[in-house]
């Protein structure tokens, strides 16, 4: 791909799309600690891989209005929030999510009347994952919808997957996403048991994670089921490319 700005990207917060009021993003981070584990007989350091963290910080302009940033997190919730960065919208763009706890809410008033809040959220049992989005930003579907084609994240790989999932406005009874993966971007199946987040019937973030020896085919799309007339809603797949990976 080429070269690309910032330029019509996202941030959602626990199924609220908080992008109109956010001005930028001061750190997007995913990282592992280091451990020294040098031995008296070595001449240089020898590291190991240790805990995974993340962290993504931003800057919010003020707005009151229902639902938007000021309700969204002048709560300081104490329970861990799911926190996803899109850059742009399609089908296979890059996205980053992150289980998090919001440890912040500062105001600045500057001298001009600018009124701003700096909002940091830190990572909670999973460090930041990069990803690609399974739907094109957020996507809405008036009934249960299975797309003709998937992504194709151009091989079949055995090390399994993490997903994300937003809610941001439904009407109905439930809906379950689910997962499926092919090898020919036209004859779909469940992967391995099945890969579905919890039905859903409101507002809300999820995150769900296969073993790591998932056999996941080349070809992924997302489905929905249930009972509804509106349901809208962001998937975003972290299909692992490397053996071993561990939370």
């Amino acid at each position: 791909m080429a070269k690309q700005s910032g330029l019509g990207d996202r941030l959602f917060v626990d199924g609220v799309d908080v992008s109109g009021d956010i001005g930028s993003l001061s750190s997007i981070s995913g990282r592992q600690a280091l451990l020294d584990v040098t031995a008296i007989n070595q001449s240089a350091y020898e590291r190991i891989g240790g805990l995974r963290d993340g962290q993504i910080s931003f800057s919010a302009f003020m707005n009151d209005s229902a639902g938007q940033a000021h309700e969204r997190f002048s709560a300081l919730p104490t329970a861990d929030v799911l926190a996803s960065y899109l850059r742009g919208t399609g089908i296979g763009s890059p996205m980053a999510s992150l289980a998090a706890k919001q440890v912040n809410y500062d105001a600045t008033r500057g001298s001009d009347g600018a009124l701003t809040w700096t909002i940091d959220c830190q990572g909670q049992g999973f460090g930041l994952e990069w990803g690609e989005q399974l739907t094109a930003g957020i996507r809405t579907d008036t009934t249960a919808t299975s797309p003709a084609t998937g992504l194709d994240t151009t091989a079949s790989a055995s090390f399994g997957l993490q997903a994300y999932l937003h809610v941001f406005d439904f009407t109905g009874t439930s809906v379950t996403v689910t997962l499926q993966d092919s090898a020919d971007n036209s004859t779909f199946a469940a992967i391995g048991s099945g890969v579905s987040f919890a039905a859903a019937s409101a507002v809300g973030a999820q995150r769900i994670a296969t073993v790591n020896t998932q056999t996941v085919r080349r070809y992924v799309r997302a489905i929905t089921t249930g009972t509804f007339t509106n349901a809208e809603f962001a998937v975003q797949l972290v299909k692992n490319s490397v053996a071993g990976v561990v939370f």
